[in-house]
């Protein structure tokens, strides 16, 4: 984890609690990284919501529904299961909480570069 990890230490400090740090942070490992959870949402049609949340202005809200979409229910049930919550409870922490996340861990406006930031290649 170490480095890869120090924006969800931003987000942590009383902003968010054990339960949604827990499933966001299991969901960007999961999906691989932030740049693969920003390409996931604008994949799926939620483009101006996530670069909203990477871009240095608002953020956009995103739905509880919006956010099972864009993970999609397979997904969204194993990280529930995971973290002790039940599928809707994670729908709404995700959709609550990743966008002030994304927002945190990218406060230039810009994803990280790939060797600072989460890396698809990295397996530990």
């Amino acid at each position: 984890m170490g480095e890869n990890m120090s924006w969800l230490k931003a987000i942590a400090g009383g902003v968010i609690g054990a339960e949604a740090l827990s499933l966001i942070k299991g969901y960007v490992e999961k999906e691989g990284g932030l740049d693969a959870v920003v390409k996931r949402f604008r994949d799926t049609g939620f483009a101006r919501q996530v670069d909203s949340w990477v871009s240095t202005g608002k953020n956009e809200a995103i739905s509880a529904i919006e956010v099972g979409q864009a993970v999609g229910a397979g997904k969204l049930k194993e990280l529930a299961h995971l973290t002790g919550v039940d599928f809707d409870k994670a729908r709404e922490l995700l959709a609550e909480y990743l966008p002030i996340a994304v927002d945190k861990a990218t406060p230039e406006g810009k994803l990280p570069p790939p060797e600072q930031g989460e890396s698809k290649k990295s397996f530990y």
